[in-house]
């Protein structure tokens, strides 16, 4: 069984090519954001590949409460409406509630339910009735066939433009592991899978009060995603990740990213 390829504005999941989904963690302010999406826009469009821009309006589920969450939910909602208007791109961001969903519908072109989410039978049914197309990043605590439920739920709402993320699986403390046996078994069931480079390499609360990482092994996690087969590559990146408030340590530099994505690319043309 194959799940059909379908469009997500000038972007494609499941075709020839690899979907590209990139920007930052969170979204600092409108210049920033604005600046950006201009970057990515002038990198995708020098490798001749479209791409999805992403950003959490509000970062919810940070490891300490006085952590940096973003602009607020209806600003952030505004700020990608603009980025989407102005650079003719789909957006993409993390919705925690069906009130979020309501909001977002209006503003992204792609709602993304986050992994702690996953099982929110009420925010999986607002999302899949919404009209707007679904992606849903699989819990650290699931197994590859733990998904099917999920799609079934989707499909239940109406829903028939989702696709799954591997994000890794919870390995001991604080720490994840990417196993690339699931992006095949997820796509065995039907199912268009992508993978999420940056949060794969995530600590969770390995700082104490903050998440950590080991940023530098996400192109390499990256590489062997597409290899294995995966429909597309989530990557979160910064221009400076030393001084991004949220996921630092996972984020890819934007200055390195061009060389990131040519070799995704070189994999996938070869497959």
């Amino acid at each position: 069984m194959k799940a059909k390829p379908f469009k997500i504005g000038s972007a494609t999941i499941g075709g020839q090519g690899l979907l590209l989904i990139l920007g930052p963690c969170v979204l600092e302010d409108a210049k920033s954001a604005r600046r950006a999406a201009a970057r990515l826009v002038k990198i995708t469009r020098e490798l001749k590949t479209p791409f999805i821009f992403k950003a959490s309006c509000d970062k919810a589920n940070r490891t300490s409460g006085s952590s940096f969450r973003g602009p607020g939910f209806r600003e952030g909602c505004r700020i990608l409406a603009d980025i989407r208007e102005e650079f003719g791109i789909p957006v993409t961001t993390d919705v925690h509630s069906p009130a979020d969903v309501e909001i977002a519908a209006e503003s992204v072109d792609l709602l993304q339910i986050p992994a702690f989410l996953c099982r929110q039978t009420d925010l999986i049914e607002a999302a899949g009735a919404s009209g707007r197309a679904v992606n849903v990043k699989k819990g650290q605590f699931l197994s590859p066939w733990e998904v099917a439920p999920i799609a079934k739920k989707l499909r239940a709402a109406g829903c028939r433009k989702f696709f799954f993320t591997e994000r890794g699986t919870t390995f001991g403390y604080n720490n994840l592991v990417a196993d690339m046996r699931s992006i095949p078994w997820i796509r065995e069931q039907g199912f268009h899978i992508v993978f999420d480079a940056t949060h794969s390499v995530q600590r969770p609360g390995g700082g104490g009060d903050r998440t950590t990482g080991d940023g530098p092994l996400a192109p390499v996690l990256a590489a062997a995603a597409v290899a294995a087969g995966a429909d597309g590559i989530f990557l979160e990146t910064h221009e400076n990740p030393a001084k991004a408030p949220s996921d630092g340590p996972n984020q890819i530099p934007l200055a390195r990213l061009p060389a990131v994505l040519r070799k995704l690319l070189a994999i996938r043309n070869a497959l």
